[in-house]
């Protein structure tokens, strides 16, 4: 037993149906050679990564969908990697990255378990460069700003793998950190396009959900749009 308890699940994405392993629940833990606790994955925080959440269903929903031919696609913060999966599906070219030291299996086993070949992971830790990783014309990422540093250390990051023409998506529940962020790339020259998005079935509108896609512009104002 790997000190943990898993369960599988279908989540329909796109048109089609995944089988997803996930953690049974929030409960679960498990880190007896501490490797989450060296890279700062407290037990509180350990089972988040294992989790459907709705805002990762969102995300991968968008990429259903979202123009991807020719680009090279990194996501951010990937836990179970439901958008890298629907990418990989796509044929599009995809690295999943996180830094849980489980994530890495679990999205492989998900891949083989959806009969997808093996999407490329890298570890990443945001405050740590990463030389070889390289750099990306879309960046996405779904809840990944559920701590306010997050927005500054998002930010460096973007900087070290982005280009002048690249995209950077990332959907959010509406924590109230997406602010921060949104004036960290502004500084970066970056725009923002907001839309609001379903979370859940119960989910009415206005929606709490948002999906945030920076780019920039010659102009560098700040413009928002709203769509419900």
């Amino acid at each position: 037993m790997p000190g943990y308890t898993t369960r599988q699940q279908s989540v329909r994405l796109g048109g089609y149906d995944y089988r997803i392993r996930s953690l049974s629940d929030i409960q679960q833990f498990a880190d007896p050679d501490h490797l989450a606790q060296r890279v700062g994955i407290s037990s509180a925080q350990w089972s988040l990564f294992g989790q459907v959440w709705p805002s990762g269903r969102l995300l991968a929903e968008t990429m259903s969908g979202h123009d991807v031919a020719g680009k090279r696609i990194l996501e951010l913060g990937c836990g179970l990697g439901l958008a890298s999966l629907v990418l990989q599906r796509r044929g599009a070219d995809v690295v999943a990255s996180d830094h849980h030291p489980l994530a890495g299996p679990f999205l492989a086993y998900n891949s083989a378990l959806n009969g997808l070949p093996a999407v490329v992971y890298r570890e990443l830790r945001w405050d740590v460069p990463h030389d070889t990783l390289g750099r990306f014309d879309l960046i996405i990422g779904s809840d990944v700003l559920y701590e306010r540093g997050h927005a500054d250390l998002l930010a460096a990051l973007l900087v070290r793998h982005t280009h002048a023409q690249s995209e950077v998506l990332i959907t959010d529940p509406g924590r109230g950190n997406s602010a921060p962020f949104t004036r960290a790339l502004a500084a970066l020259g970056y725009d923002v396009v907001e839309q609001r998005g379903r979370m859940n079935e119960a989910d009415l509108p206005p929606f709490r959900g948002r999906l945030l896609s920076y780019r920039r512009s010659a102009s560098g104002l700040a413009v928002t749009s709203t769509l419900q």
